[in-house]
């Protein structure tokens, strides 16, 4: 494959991506994180993988900033612990390791915002699982279909691709849009 079709490979996803979301339901999903912020809760984010990494680029970009200055907003990472991933990996199973850390960082109100291509992480399912019995607001963002996660999510981004390389590649431009939009919702608000 040449890297222009890869890259055409690339377009063609985000636009199909595009036109399968809604301006409502991204619409919704800025106002529900920006009402997560304004009452002064969290979000957690987590993933695995490439998406554990997309989890810690997304709090950088809410706790830093993203393009506008601002106060820091409560967003946490839930795969840049390593005392806490790996000690309760080894103790109790790897499937729990989200879920444990909602128990402990989520609160009614807040929101958990969780990646698998798939949407099918065992870990991440418990997190949601975990996240909707305490009264928090989910959000997938995964490949085609959703997955398990799909019935677990108030609000779903269920890239329309089996590829994971263009499924994360529409994820960081979903994400990327996110941080903008709600950084300027709360910018002159904070």
């Amino acid at each position: 494959m040449s890297l222009r079709t890869y890259f055409e490979d690339s377009a063609s996803v985000l636009a199909s991506a595009a036109a399968s979301w809604n301006e409502e339901l991204i619409a919704a999903a800025i106002a529900a994180v920006s009402g997560v912020f304004r009452r002064g809760k969290t979000l957690l984010v987590c993933g695995n993988g490439g998406s554990a990494s997309d989890a810690m680029h997304i709090t950088g970009e809410l706790v830093g900033r993203f393009l506008l200055e601002r106060k820091a907003l409560r967003a946490i990472c839930l795969t840049s612990n390593p005392s806490v991933l790996t000690a309760w990996a080894n103790d109790s199973g790897y499937d729990s390791v989200f879920s444990r850390q909602v128990e402990a960082y989520g609160e009614p109100g807040g929101a958990l915002l969780g990646l698998s291509t798939s949407g099918n992480s065992k870990n991440v399912i418990m997190a949601f699982e975990k996240a909707r019995s305490m009264g928090m607001t989910t959000i997938a963002l995964t490949g085609d279909g959703g997955g398990e996660l799909a019935a677990l999510s108030d609000f779903l981004f269920a890239v329309p691709s089996r590829s994971t390389p263009l499924i994360q590649q529409a994820h960081v431009c979903l994400y990327h849009y996110l941080c903008q939009e709600v950084e300027k919702n709360l910018a002159t608000r904070l």
